[in-house]
């Protein structure tokens, strides 16, 4: 976890100092600017005021002569530096006393003399200036300019001050976010460092371990499915447990029977035709039933693995059903039940796997009969709808509990019912209609019957 806390404080430090970067470098741009305009504004009213005594009370003379006689009227309005200069734009005065000897006309004095205001930062004498210029008028005619400069490095100062005041709290903002950013990490890193605990302690093979919902979230789901797939793990080694019992017995019965009529039949006393007759029948029977139930567990594991393939070919429905009647109409008049089949004598062709199709009729069937007492009925019915062939078996024997009704079809799931066989019949069912494209449905109701209903899609190809 000290990777991803690490990355999110990363992450996050790297969104606050870009953000913190940002607003600091635009604050320090926003005061420069008030600084500068500011100080540009003084400078323009000062010259503007300037400017208008000169073309009240001084325009009557020439230029040269005011900047002789009343020189000291252009700089009592401001303690800038005062340059005047001609409409030719050479400089005829400076309140330093400092006149460049060839004309200097620069941007702002253009300007000037164009009747604007002209604007200028730049370095004069070694040291950065603002310069505003401004037309001096006589008689609505420009006779010259008038020129403010002061020097920028109070003023920078100050912006330098006030950036370094800035960029100490954009510091302490950073630091302080820092802080709240290992705390935000924290908040997901812990709740996942649970998480983790719990996961593998589960791998660890305790699955009585769970992991702890703090918020309803991702994580929280995260939980609530790591929470439920422990669940599902030991409900399925539960079944899975039953099943490998089941088995076991339903294993032991025959193979206890198949070795003790064995045992009989070495002892001389015992070795009679008749009593060698009944014995090795019982132990072919017996054999048989053996047979069958490994097979069963056969196909079941092939099923699982994904490696059963259906082999297609087309059947005639029909005589498929009159066969499945044929082969349970003995054990239906054995067991006193009232099995009855009704199909459609004009049932299309169907193109399928003919075995597997058999065998999930016989499964559910005998499942059926398993479940359905004496003097009861076992019913198959076959109709044609929009979505194909709907195949329906029906019976009113002893139905099933509404609770165990939605895992009848799991894998291992053994019913409570003595008549429960090893729990993996209906799973085969299942997968085999899954691998026709169809679907497999099962209502019931305790004492009164069930009925399972199978769609098979009609397919790629159908025959009428």
């Amino acid at each position: 976890m000290k990777g991803i806390r690490a990355r999110l404080t990363a992450n996050f430090m790297i969104i606050i100092i870009i953000t913190v970067t940002i607003l600091e470098v635009l604050l320090i741009y926003t005061v420069r600017q008030n600084y500068y305009g500011s100080l540009e504004g003084s400078l323009t009213n000062q010259i503007k005021i300037s400017a208008d005594l000169y073309a009240k009370y001084f325009s009557d003379t020439s230029l040269q002569e005011n900047v002789l006689y009343n020189v000291d009227a252009f700089w009592n309005q401001s303690n800038a530096e005062v340059e005047i200069v001609d409409k030719d734009g050479s400089i005829v005065m400076d309140s330093l006393g400092v006149i460049p000897p060839v004309n200097v006309a620069l941007n702002d004095i253009k300007d000037a003399l164009r009747g604007e205001t002209g604007k200028w930062i730049g370095r004069l004498n070694g040291q950065k200036v603002m310069a505003v210029a401004y037309p001096l008028k006589a008689n609505n005619e420009i006779v010259g300019a008038l020129r403010f400069i002061t020097s920028l490095s109070a003023v920078d100062k100050d912006i330098l001050n006030t950036a370094y005041i800035f960029i100490s709290i954009g510091l302490v903002v950073i630091f302080i976010a820092g802080l709240i950013s290992v705390f935000l990490a924290n908040t997901i890193i812990l709740p996942l460092h649970e998480v983790t605990e719990a996961a593998q302690e589960m791998a660890a093979g305790n699955f009585q371990a769970r992991s702890k919902k703090t918020h309803e979230d991702e994580i929280g789901k995260l939980s609530d499915t790591l929470n439920y797939m422990a669940d599902e793990i030991v409900k399925k080694e539960q079944l899975k447990n039953d099943f490998i019992s089941s088995v076991s017995h339903e294993l032991r019965t025959p193979l206890t029977s198949i070795m003790g009529w064995a045992i009989t039949l070495q002892n001389e006393k015992f070795q009679q035709k008749e009593m060698l007759a009944d014995g090795l029948g019982i132990i072919a029977k017996e054999s048989e039933r053996l047979t069958l139930m490994v097979e069963e567990l056969l196909d079941f594991s092939k099923f699982v693995s994904g490696r059963v393939k259906l082999q297609k070919a087309e059947i005639n429905l029909p005589s498929l059903m009159e066969h499945i009647q044929k082969q349970l109409t003995p054990r239906a008049v054995r067991e006193n039940i009232n099995f009855d089949v009704q199909y459609p004598e004009d049932l299309p062709n169907f193109f399928t796997d003919a075995n597997r199709l058999k065998q999930l009729f016989i499964n559910i069937l005998d499942n059926a009969f398993n479940f359905t007492s004496a003097g009861g009925w076992v019913s198959l019915n076959v109709e044609i709808n929009n979505e194909g062939f709907l195949f329906a078996i029906t019976d009113n024997g002893c139905g099933i509990a509404a609770k165990e009704l939605p895992m009848v079809k799991e894998k291992f799931y053994k019913g409570k019912s003595s008549r429960s066989k090893n729990g993996i019949g209906l799973s085969i069912c299942e997968e085999i209609v899954n691998l026709m494209g169809g679907k497999l449905e099962i209502t019931s109701e305790l004492n009164q019957g069930t009925k399972v209903a199978i769609t098979l899609p009609k397919g790629e190809r159908f025959y009428g």
